[in-house]
C-alpha cells in the first residue's frame, strides 16, 4: 500500500465507525511522541493526528493550547518533529496526519517540508489557516507531487456552494467541524448539531466526513458517527495524557473505551 492510499483504503475497507485521534508533539514530555504513537495504535486507534506545535493554535481551546506552550518550552519544532518520525513506518502502520498552521510550514519551505511528510510516511495535512484560494493555486500540485492529501474542514457557517467546492477538491475525507467554537469548548452532540449533521449527510457528498470539537467519549463518538463515517478526539486525549501516570497503558485503555472495546 503506496503512502498516498492510507486514508483511502481505511474508509473503503472500515466496516465501524472511524477514529481520529489528535495529540500534541512533544508532549507530555518532549521525548514521548513516538510513544503516543504506538499506544493510540496498540488501543486500536484508526488515524493518529499529530499537532505541530504553534504560539498561536487560534483553532484550538486551552487544553491543546496548553500542549502546545508546554512543547514549545521543552524544544519542539518541526526539525525536532521531523527527526522523531523519521522511524515511524517500522512500527506504525495506521494513516498519520500533521496538524497545524501554515506559517511553521511556509518557514520549513513548503516544498521541502511535503517532501520530508513523505520521507517519513506522514499521509495528509490538516492545516485550518492555509486559505482554500491559496491551496489551490499555490500548493495543490506540491502536495500532490508527494501524494499527501489536504484534508479541509466545513462549520455549520458553510453554505452548500462551498461544501460542493470542498468536496470537489478533498481527498481523503472532509473535517466536519461540530460547532463554531474552539477545540474542547464544548462536550457532547447538542439537536441543533444533529440538525446540521443530518443536513450535510443528506448532501451525499463524495468524500467521507469524520466529525471533530466536542467528542470526548463512547456516546458522544457514536452520536457524531451516525452521520458520518467517524469522529475525531483531541482536548479529552490531550487532557487525559497530562495527567496520565502509565502512559502507554492508560491511551490503550482510552482508545478502547471511546470504541467501545472495554
Amino acid at each position: 500500500m503506496t503512502k498516498m492510499n492510507r486514508i483511502s483504503a481505511l474508509f473503503a475497507q472500515a466496516t465501524e465507525p472511524v477514529l481520529n485521534v489528535y495529540t500534541t508533539a512533544g508532549f507530555p514530555r518532549f521525548e514521548d511522541t513516538m510513544t503516543v504513537l504506538n499506544a493510540l495504535q496498540a488501543g486500536g486507534v484508526d488515524i493518529i493526528e499529530v499537532g505541530m506545535p504553534y504560539s498561536d493554535p487560534v483553532a484550538d481551546g486551552e487544553t491543546i493550547q496548553l500542549s502546545n506552550q508546554a512543547s514549545l518550552e521543552q524544544g519542539m519544532s518541526v526539525a525536532h518533529l521531523f527527526a522523531q518520525l523519521k522511524d515511524m513506518r517500522k512500527t506504525i502502520t495506521v494513516p498519520v496526519l500533521l496538524m497545524g498552521y501554515i506559517n511553521p510550514v511556509l518557514q520549513y519551505g513548503v516544498e521541502a517540508f511535503c517532501a520530508k511528510c513523505a520521507e517519513v510516511g506522514v499521509d495528509g495535512l490538516i492545516l485550518p489557516d492555509l486559505p482554500m484560494v491559496e491551496y489551490e493555486a499555490s500548493y495543490r500540485e506540491i502536495f500532490e507531487k508527494y501524494g499527501l492529501y489536504n484534508i479541509l474542514l466545513i462549520t455549520p457557517q458553510t453554505n452548500d456552494e462551498r461544501i460542493r467546492h470542498i468536496d470537489s477538491v478533498s481527498k481523503g475525507f472532509i473535517y466536519m467541524v461540530s460547532s463554531a467554537s474552539t477545540t474542547g469548548a464544548k462536550t457532547g452532540i447538542s439537536a441543533d448539531q444533529e440538525v446540521y449533521f443530518s443536513r450535510i449527510a443528506a448532501m451525499n457528498l463524495q468524500n467521507p466526513r469524520l466529525i471533530g470539537f466536542g467528542i470526548s467519549d463512547h456516546e458522544s463518538f457514536m452520536k457524531a458517527s451516525k452521520n458520518a463515517s467517524g469522529a475525531i478526539i483531541g482536548s479529552a486525549f490531550v487532557k487525559m495524557i497530562a495527567q496520565a501516570k502509565d502512559l502507554s497503558a492508560e491511551i490503550v485503555d482510552f482508545v478502547q473505551a471511546i470504541k467501545g472495546k472495554k
